[in-house]
């Protein structure tokens, strides 16, 4: 299966919504403290010829700080929103040089930008979290936020659009409570006090829009029906430490992909009783970049601090040449 060494710890992977041969990878040098990053898009190629290379890289990006997250757009085949530690949100467009990227810089938040996320319904807009409390919204025509969310009283560390409704979106955050906010509304419409521990991590059923799923530093795992949020639809227990990314598969509505602190990727079906349905030990440090291709059916990506990135069909074996 193809492996890609990245110079820097890798933070996030994401696969692009138009070419199923293509993915994001954001990386931080020195763990993420301190140093530059860098943003590879790399692209999978196929078996032929005598010594095929897996994986190549398309385009490589040097940030001045790490960078934490990536985001495709789901409009333009060749943008990408990066989320940067000095608190800037850039964007990439491929089909330029590099001397011309990003061909944006939006620099409002004050800390750490954790996350980036495109609004699949409207797609001229996008959203980002950071260390500093708030969520921003942005769109692609204004070079200033549309709007600011304040209300979580610790660092949101994930935002994520709501798969079906264009102004609804939910976000995780470290003062252990997620949010779902309408932006159409003043302030957030529902808040959930889901887990003890600081969440790191919320995703969207892409076939339910009901049905949310956090992971936890508590190390759980826990899938929500927002119409009804006083008990977990589902507690999902099997990670050894803190659960840093949680992602639903966008192909069947039962599935869900997690990493964690435990360098594990996890596969698992929340409607069954065994709900862990496959589990992938190949990273040697952090695991925190986990994601699940929209066009092909089981195939996975993850990224970790061990400066790997590994793209695999579900059931077999990651490091597998």
């Amino acid at each position: 299966m193809p492996v890609f060494k990245t110079p820097f710890n890798g933070y996030s992977v994401k696969f692009s919504p138009f070419y199923e041969n293509r993915l994001a990878v954001a990386t931080a040098q020195n763990f993420g403290i301190v140093g530059n990053g860098r943003l590879h898009v790399l692209e999978l190629s196929p078996s032929a010829g005598p010594t095929p290379t897996p994986i190549s890289e398309l385009a490589a990006y040097d940030t001045a700080d790490g960078v934490y997250d990536v985001a495709w757009s789901e409009s333009h085949d060749n943008l990408i929103v990066a989320a940067i530690a000095d608190g800037s949100v850039k964007l990439y467009d491929l089909a330029l040089p590099p001397s011309a990227n990003p061909i944006r810089s939006l620099h409002e938040h004050t800390r750490e930008v954790q996350s980036a996320d495109y609004n699949p319904v409207r797609r001229d807009s996008f959203i980002t979290s950071s260390w500093d409390d708030t969520i921003k919204l942005w769109t692609l025509d204004r070079p200033t936020s549309v709007r600011t969310f304040k209300e979580h009283a610790y660092c949101v560390y994930g935002a994520v659009w709501n798969p079906r409704h264009g102004d609804v979106f939910a976000s995780a955050s470290g003062d252990c409570t997620v949010r779902i906010w309408d932006v159409r509304e003043p302030g957030s419409t529902m808040i959930i006090p889901a887990h003890e521990f600081e969440i790191l991590s919320c995703d969207w059923n892409k076939y339910d829009d009901c049905c949310i799923v956090t992971g936890s530093v508590d190390k759980s795992i826990k899938v929500w029906d927002v119409r009804s949020f006083r008990v977990p639809v589902s507690v999902l227990n099997g990670h050894g430490y803190a659960v840093r990314k949680v992602k639903f598969s966008p192909h069947r509505q039962s599935l869900l992909v997690s990493c964690s602190y435990d360098m594990s990727v996890c596969l698992w079906d929340y409607m069954v009783e065994d709900a862990l349905v496959g589990r992938y030990d190949h990273h040697t440090e952090f695991a925190v970049g986990v994601d699940m291709s929209v066009l092909v059916d089981g195939l996975l990506a993850s990224t970790g601090w061990d400066e790997l990135v590994y793209v695999w069909q579900h059931g077999t074996d990651p490091r597998a040449p």
